[in-house]
């Protein structure tokens, strides 16, 4: 598992397209093959998802309030709005949140983490 915390700084400027862009920049994270499946996860205070083995390489997002993620090892860390687990395919991990997370989790069966 790895906690990412990209920034706009990170990101680059989206060019010409055939279409207006103003003012837009992307930061790719992954790049993946296979099935694929997106999620918005809502965690209620106290929530917690136990140790499980990942069946798919997983990007979950914390998009608001405040949560954790462990390796089997069960340490956690903490995840805050705007930052990012990556979580490989095979890899034993659990969530959760204490105050209560909405987050987006992105599964792609073989998905591999970008260098930032």
């Amino acid at each position: 598992m790895k906690i990412l915390q990209p920034t706009p700084g990170d990101a680059k400027r989206i060019g010409a397209r055939p279409f207006e862009v103003k003012n837009a920049s992307s930061l790719e994270l992954a790049k993946g093959e296979g099935e694929a499946h997106a999620y918005v996860l809502y965690f209620e205070p106290g929530c917690a998802i136990g140790p499980h083995e990942a069946g798919y390489g997983q990007l979950l997002l914390a998009v608001s309030g405040d949560g954790w993620v462990a390796r089997g090892d069960g340490i956690r860390h903490a995840l805050a709005p705007g930052e990012a687990a990556f979580i490989a395919r095979g890899e034993t991990h659990s969530k959760g949140s204490e105050t209560g997370l909405t987050a987006l989790m992105v599964q792609v069966r073989d998905l591999d983490l970008l260098p930032v």
